[in-house]
């Protein structure tokens, strides 16, 4: 897909979402703080989209859809339209001027990613329902983390980078929402 038609696709369900729990509950702050990051990476990924620099545009698209999803299937949010998936087709290739850019950036969320899957450990007691999600995320964060190093490996670089993005974006939207501790690195982690 390319990354201006990702982050329109992420605009447009970003405009029909809502909170999806009581007001004045701790799970509002939860769903509040997952709907305004992943629409500050959407707004950051057009800035960057703006100003030609196409590999954090792509990875601010991906994370924000990450944040999106997360809420989403945590019950935090609703949206009127469809959730959309940025993964329904491959990444537009970057230009070769973007190259150096893109496999710095694409070895350094690989990396980025590992410690920070490392970093965690499940909050809720096991066998709870959030117990369960929280094991779901790690599942997740875990098959886009290892789609993403398939691609890397076969050269398909923003797809990788996509995956990285995306999948760091489920993490840290757990993390913000109580579900993991981190144990180590907290700098990896918008908390």
């Amino acid at each position: 897909m390319k990354t201006k038609k990702c982050l329109d696709l992420l605009a447009t369900v970003l405009g029909s979402v809502s909170v999806a729990v009581p007001e004045k509950t701790g799970l509002e702050r939860s769903a509040g703080s997952v709907l305004v990051m992943a629409k500050a990476y959407e707004s950051d990924g057009r800035t960057f989209f703006i100003s030609d620099d196409r590999v954090n545009a792509l990875a601010s698209a991906w994370y924000g859809f990450g944040w999106l999803h997360f809420g989403m299937s945590y019950g935090l949010l609703k949206s009127a339209v469809p959730a959309g998936c940025p993964f329904l087709s491959l990444c537009e290739p970057l230009s070769p001027q973007f190259r150096d850019r893109l496999l710095e950036k694409t070895g350094r969320y690989a990396r980025l990613l590992d410690t920070a899957r490392h970093a965690v450990r499940s909050a809720p007691q096991a066998g709870t329902a959030a117990s369960e999600f929280a094991d779901r995320v790690l599942f997740i964060v875990s098959v886009y983390a290892g789609s993403g190093n398939l691609c890397d490996t076969s050269g398909a670089h923003e797809d990788a980078l996509a995956r990285f993005s995306y999948a760091h974006g489920w993490l840290d939207a757990g993390v913000t929402s109580g579900l993991f501790l981190i144990t180590d690195h907290h700098d990896l982690f918008t908390v």
